[in-house]
């Protein structure tokens, strides 16, 4: 049950810090009524939170276990346990494979290139000694690089992974490695779930698009994809946990299947309509959001705060609640994400 917890000012109070989500610097902790965590729980689970959630309130858990194995590194260069290399390209902020010499010149070849890591062998204890978790918090977990597309991408470098995707020849040996991949997503998730009690959100990488269009038809994204991340989302959704994706590009006419994979949550990026992907799917799946204005540090407070209001009017109709997605750390101001803040109090509580 949905409890009536009264606004006051002393919520907005800082009372400490923490690091940030991105491990850079520290952010501020502020005198809730709840914890940011019990906030994400009712988000997900009653689809009525306190406050309108923002991802600025969670934390990441990025152990070099996963990051430097199977992962894409942090802000270094690495070669995964694959023998795949990845460089760090510091004005992107992320890593890429080093393209021109791929593992895979054939998708049929893979059982043969790619060895599979004996998870059961790594240290998982040690590894949860190293990461604790502040339980006030919603922790994530995310598998940078993923099990499907961006890792036949690795593999294979863009375009011969998009060839294979619909090469008659190489289609059953994809549909073959993303088995054995999601398979080791599955042990994954359950070895993390084990060792990282206080992880709610696992979230999948899986780029589908560019700037104007998906990478694949829906056809191709049903045939060879959703059914694998159903079956992972299921191993994640059996332990209580939630599952996130995180899929780059113009994929709005993909979002169906995201809804069928069985994600709970995905962050869409600025070049699909948002509005309308909440009026029609908000239902659905949670959506990352963010202000429309990109020049909110040059109004007025007043304005700013007139937007923040129109903005929480905008995205919290009963049952489909948001997100303030990464986005909202370019666009939004102090004074934005106070009022967005108050005002999202005062919303949900006239909602209980």
């Amino acid at each position: 049950m949905f409890r009536k917890i009264p606004f006051v000012e002393a919520e907005l109070q800082q009372i400490g810090t923490r690091p940030s989500m991105m491990g850079l610097g520290t952010s501020p902790v502020y005198n809730t009524p709840v914890t940011p965590r019990a906030n994400f729980d009712a988000m997900y689970d009653d689809r009525h939170p306190y406050w309108m959630p923002s991802v600025r309130e969670t934390i990441a858990l990025r152990p070099a276990l996963y990051t430097n194995t199977l992962g894409r590194g942090s802000r270094e260069d690495i070669t995964d346990v694959f023998g795949v290399r990845w460089r760090y390209e510091p004005v992107a902020g992320g890593s890429i494979a080093v393209s021109g010499n791929p593992l895979l010149l054939d998708a049929n070849d893979w059982r043969e290139k790619i060895k599979l890591p004996d998870i059961d062998a790594w240290d998982w204890a040690a590894c949860a000694r190293e990461n604790p978790v502040d339980p006030r918090f919603p922790c994530f977990m995310s598998f940078a690089n993923g099990f499907w597309f961006e890792r036949l991408i690795s593999f294979m470098d863009f375009m011969p992974a998009a060839m294979a995707l619909i090469d008659d020849d190489q289609i059953e040996a994809v549909r073959e490695l993303f088995d054995a991949m999601t398979d080791l997503g599955c042990r994954l998730v359950d070895k993390f779930c084990e060792y990282f009690p206080m992880v709610d959100i696992l979230e999948v990488h899986d780029d589908w698009g560019a700037q104007k269009a998906p990478f694949f038809s829906e056809e191709v994204a049903r045939d060879l994809f959703v059914p694998f991340m159903k079956r992972l989302t299921d191993r994640i959704h059996a332990w209580g946990r939630h599952a996130q994706l995180h899929s780059c590009g113009h994929n709005y006419d993909r979002v169906s299947c995201y809804i069928d994979g069985g994600f709970d949550m995905w962050a869409p990026q600025p070049m699909n309509d948002i509005e309308s992907l909440y009026d029609n799917y908000g239902d659905k799946i949670i959506l990352c959001v963010f202000p429309k204005e990109t020049d909110l540090a040059f109004r007025s407070e007043e304005d700013q705060r007139a937007c923040a209001r129109a903005f929480v009017d905008r995205y919290t109709q009963p049952g489909k609640p948001v997100l303030l997605g990464m986005e909202a750390f370019r666009r939004a101001t102090p004074a934005f994400d106070d009022e967005v803040y108050r005002y999202s109090r005062e919303v949900y509580l006239r909602q209980a």
